[in-house]
């Protein structure tokens, strides 16, 4: 019976087991290697997400709703700026603005869920 369950758990790795250890006493453990793959991976795909949405408001949006949801969520590299200075920006109203953002929105929604 015991040989059995030794058998088993023969190939089981721990995540805290040392991989490398340098001449200072750090060392690196498997857990610190998985943790860079899986963050790799989240960049990887929020990189692909952000490009589609870019895309599509590239694509899907007329010129005044893309500016409005570039300004408005900071796309592009600038900060994000609340409706009243999107209006600002653009001499209309807040009200117009929370429109346009809200049909832009929809349009864009609707766009990912056929692609995701």
């Amino acid at each position: 019976m015991y040989f059995r369950s030794a058998k088993k758990s023969a190939g089981d790795v721990s995540l805290s087991e040392t991989i490398e250890s340098d001449g200072d006493g750090g060392s690196l453990c498997l857990m610190d290697v998985v943790c860079l793959e899986d963050d790799m991976l989240d960049r990887i795909s929020k990189s692909e997400l952000a490009e589609t949405v870019n895309r599509l408001i590239c694509n899907l949006l007329d010129e005044r709703e893309a500016e409005i949801i570039r300004l408005r969520y900071g796309l592009g590299g600038g900060a994000p700026k609340t409706q009243r200075e999107v209006a600002q920006l653009c001499s209309i109203s807040r009200s117009y603005v929370s429109r346009i953002e809200k049909k832009a929105l929809q349009k864009l929604k609707g766009e990912l869920q056929k692609e995701l």
